[in-house]
């Protein structure tokens, strides 16, 4: 046999050595996190919750999710184990304001006024502006069984 020949199969083992190894690597960095609990820890589950870790026990664990409401959930449903001031931020709010920010209106209403004011609004009710005072409903009627399929009377 030619070296060359077992080169594709030597690369492709190679490369899943390697992939395995990533993952285990991975697997282990997400159970050390997860030991790093202690009651009082801010963490953020697989679900996007965040809560704070009032027990910890071999599977699973006991998280205040608001105060006074308490839920058990599986040490592998923790997503990330929070330091204490990113948990406050997040939970809590930003209390510093940054001045360079832009403002995010509560509403769209400034977003469409123009430069003298605001935009003249479209009238959008479903009255018939085409036909006169002396138009009938029978007229509407007959229109509306047309265009259901019923003029064949």
């Amino acid at each position: 046999m030619d070296i060359l020949t077992l080169f594709p199969f030597i690369v492709l083992i190679g490369a899943m050595f390697l992939m395995t190894r990533s993952a285990k690597k991975k697997q282990q960095q997400a159970m050390q996190m997860r030991d790093q609990m202690q009651p009082g820890t801010g963490v953020r589950t697989i679900g996007g919750m965040y809560a704070q870790v009032k027990e910890v026990r071999s599977d699973t664990v006991l998280l205040e999710v608001a105060p006074g409401v308490h839920a058990v959930y599986a040490k592998n449903a923790v997503g990330a184990v929070l330091e204490d001031e990113e948990y406050e931020r997040i939970v809590h709010g930003d209390s510093e304001y940054d001045g360079d920010a832009p403002v995010v209106p509560d509403d769209a209403s400034s977003l469409i006024s123009g430069e003298d004011g605001p935009v003249a609004k479209t009238d959008l009710s479903k009255t018939d502006q085409g036909k006169k005072d002396g138009a009938s409903a029978d007229d509407a009627e007959s229109k509306d069984a047309k265009r259901n399929g019923d003029d064949a009377e």
